[in-house]
């Protein structure tokens, strides 16, 4: 026999020998252990030291008697050794301490989870250090969080720490351990008493889990600058597409990309600082390219082009529209460079990997960067010919598309057919798939026509700002949620301003009647501003002096009337309307027993009022509110602080119509918004509704009638007097939670138009 095979085979035998003598130490008697011990072992003594490897085989026969099956055990040899190279095999101690805490308690099934997930944790925070945090905070949502549901004297396992064990790795590439820290403390405060939702929290299924999450991570969030980006979108580009945000693949290796599809323009729901660009600004770039596609590129078939010829049509066009917003914006050229990989010539082995994607991204930051520095000949001259084409106009996308088509058949290579692909320094970031240049000849399940007209809904035919997000009070963890609700704000839509002239004149008495009250209250002390556009009376002086200027060939002054103010009162005032489903409900009014709803007994009531704060000379506003969940919580506006009592006031009030729920507390934070900013010593809001706080996705009936009492603390802080006259006849039994002394129940709601201007005028005498 040689000599190498005898040291071979002595070498197999003391492997042998020592394998033996570790399953005796391991002294494990599950069959699945059995089969992987000894890959397991290979790489732990690969890892550590030959105590390491004692303290490793000690513990894992530990576990394989603990009575939680056989899991575990593998678990624990499969992933430590990766764990002790990370944070160093004297971390062991950490890991046993939380393992016994959770043994001896009955969060035995959290066990599993815990090692399973430990290994990528350790990945995540890389010290030991940072892994003492973390586990302190795992014993301490145990501890909060066991034996303590709904209150009964027994002890419980913690409902929701298999699940934030699982979720662990996710959660820490987003958060920072503050970040973790604070996302845990919200939950275990919120819901330690509910199983169901504590298990929905912690394992990243409920909205506010998510919405928490998002608040603790690191960079920009689309969800706190929506309405800036939406603003950014309307104002430079005349687009009004719905900003919809999607879940950054925060625990892929490779992000999603913004596209642009009939729902609206997709966006990642974060963005960190890249390249010295701002994550807002990040933000601002993507919506500039997607709104310039939307702008200027066509549709192509598909069906056309092999998939290589529609990416290279894909960068062309990408390079086209770029070209065009840097005429429109040259500013954004900065952005465009920082955020633009710039590829090294020569890097992508045409023997190894597919290059078409590397040459076209080198193409594209050739067309972007004059100073790029390629030396490819054939790249040069496409270059060359892709300005001269835009030199000729705006050029089209088919134009461009057949340039692409020239460039792929000038450069092929065997090598682009390659399923590996060079990805380096390829991607442009702010791109989004251009999914909206492509269209089929035949629709299937998963293709969609993106140039087929957008259907519009009733509720988007008015147009609305961009949504205001606003925090709601739950009663039970006595904590608000963040950003809970969604409000949308918009100018109500118009009918005929002669339906409401006719309203006045059916109460013509009564008006007569509050004239001789008003004429009381009525400040003497009036002032007259003058120079204004538009106002309640024409200046004589001006509106000469203008005639004679336009007569004589000068620009005449368009500031040619007159307004007054009272020096004597120095209130606001905005009356926020419930225009909930139940205002179109119908009562007798009358000795005839005709019907009328409470809807237009409003409308007439709000008239008289509207036509009575105007005599008196308060600045005030009226808008509308109803809800349709808490993402659509819609406020419109009927009458702003600048606008006289006239025609278009009326034919919005004209227009009004009933309908969704009641989301009273989020209608007055915003109306607080607008009441705020008036510089007026006395600020009132008055709320006309004719039922209790209520919603469609709310299944508590005390959740927003508390919500709504907490808005009106919130504003008596900010010295708004909030005061409510209420329709309902059992509204004593909730509106004094809600407002406190400060309410009116109209019985006979027929009285209406009568008794609001009274009220107003008494609460403001």
């Amino acid at each position: 026999m040689p000599a190498n095979s005898c040291t071979d085979e002595q070498a197999g035998a003391a492997w042998d020998e020592r394998l033996r003598l570790y399953r005796e130490q391991l002294d494990c008697r599950f069959p699945q252990v059995n089969e992987v011990f000894e890959d397991c072992l290979v790489e732990a003594l690969r890892v550590l030291t030959a105590e390491g490897v004692s303290a490793y085989l000690d513990y894992a026969r530990f576990l394989s008697r603990m009575g939680r099956g056989v899991e575990p055990v593998l678990a624990f040899l499969e992933k430590w050794p990766a764990i002790a190279a990370i944070l160093g095999e004297d971390a062991l101690p950490l890991l046993t301490r939380t393992v016994h805490r959770l043994w001896k308690s009955p969060n035995g099934k959290a066990i599993l989870p815990f090692l399973q997930s430990l290994a990528a944790v350790s990945r995540r925070l890389g010290a030991r250090e940072q892994m003492q945090h973390y586990l302190d905070l795992a014993v301490d949502f145990m501890e909060r969080t066991t034996g303590s549901i709904h209150g009964i004297h027994q002890t419980f396992a913690s409902p929701g720490l298999p699940e934030f064990f699982a979720q662990a790795p996710r959660l820490l590439n987003a958060l920072t351990i503050t970040g973790l820290r604070n996302w845990l403390d919200y939950g275990i405060r919120n819901y330690h008493n509910h199983p169901e939702r504590q298990r929905a929290y912690f394992s990243l299924q409920s909205a506010d889990s998510r919405a928490v999450l998002h608040r603790e991570r690191h960079g920009t969030l689309l969800l706190d600058n929506e309405r800036r980006l939406d603003l950014y979108l309307r104002a430079l580009w005349q687009d009004s597409a719905q900003l919809v945000p999607y879940a950054s693949d925060i625990d892929q290796a490779r992000p999603s990309v913004p596209y642009d599809d009939p729902s609206g323009i997709r966006l990642p729901d974060v963005l960190d600082d890249a390249g010295g660009v701002s994550g807002i600004d990040r933000y601002r770039v993507t919506l500039a390219h997607i709104a310039a596609h939307r702008r200027w590129s066509q549709p192509m078939f598909a069906d056309n082009f092999s998939p290589m010829q529609r990416m290279a049509i894909e960068f062309f066009e990408d390079c086209r529209i770029e070209t065009l917003i840097l005429r429109v914006y040259p500013g954004l050229r900065g952005s465009f460079l920082a955020l633009h990989p710039r590829p090294v010539e020569g890097a992508c082995n045409p023997e190894t990997h597919s290059c078409l994607r590397h040459r076209l991204a080198m193409l594209s930051r050739a067309v972007l960067d004059p100073e790029h520095g390629y030396q490819d000949v054939l790249l040069l001259e496409f270059v060359r010919r892709f300005q001269e084409t835009l030199q000729q106009g705006d050029s089209s996308s088919e134009e461009i598309a057949r340039l692409a088509l020239s460039y792929v058949a000038r450069t092929r290579r065997q090598s682009d057919q390659l399923a590996s692909v060079l990805f380096t320094d390829s991607e442009v970031s702010y791109r989004d798939d251009n999914r909206h240049l492509w269209r089929f000849h035949e629709l299937s399940d998963d293709e969609e026509m993106f140039d087929e007209p957008r259907s519009t809904t009733a509720a988007t035919e008015v147009e609305r700002l961009p949504p205001r997000h606003y925090p709601e009070w739950d009663y039970q963890s006595q904590s608000y949620r963040p950003d809970w609700v969604s409000l949308y704000e918009s100018l109500h839509p118009s009918a005929d301003a002669r339906d409401i002239e006719r309203l006045l004149e059916k109460h013509a008495a009564l008006a007569r009647r509050l004239k001789r009250l008003l004429d009381l209250l009525r400040p003497q002390e009036r002032v007259r501003i003058r120079y204004q556009e538009e106002g309640s009376e024409l200046d004589l002086d001006i509106a000469i002096r203008s005639l004679i200027d336009f007569k004589g060939g000068a620009h005449p002054d368009p500031r040619i009337n007159m307004s007054h103010r009272s020096s004597g009162r120095n209130l606001a005032v905005l009356l926020l309307l419930d225009l909930s489903k139940s205002l179109a409900d119908r009562i007798t009014v009358g000795k005839n027993g005709g019907q009328q709803s409470i809807l237009e007994l409003s409308q007439e009531a709000v008239s008289l009022l509207a036509w009575s704060i105007e005599q008196l000379g308060d600045p005030f506003a009226i808008a509308g509110f109803h809800s349709d969940t808490r993402h659509d919580v819609r406020y419109l506006h009927l009458k702003g602080y600048s606008e006289s009592w006239g025609d278009p006031v009326k034919s919005r009030l004209a227009a009004m119509q009933a309908g969704y729920s009641t989301r009273m507390g989020a209608a007055m934070r915003h109306a607080a918004h607008y009441l705020g900013a008036q510089k007026t010593g006395k600020k009132l809001l008055l709320v006309l509704t004719d039922g209790q706080p209520a919603d469609v996705d709310v299944h508590d009936p005390r959740l927003l009638i508390e919500d709504a009492r907490k808005s009106v603390g919130e504003l008596d802080q900010k010295g708004i007097f909030t005061y409510c006259i209420s329709l309902d006849r059992k509204a004593d039994d909730y509106v004094s939670d809600i407002f406190g002394r400060r309410f009116s129940v109209i019985d006979r709601v027929e009285r209406l138009p009568e008794r609001l201007p009274e009220l107003f005028m008494a609460l403001t005498r």
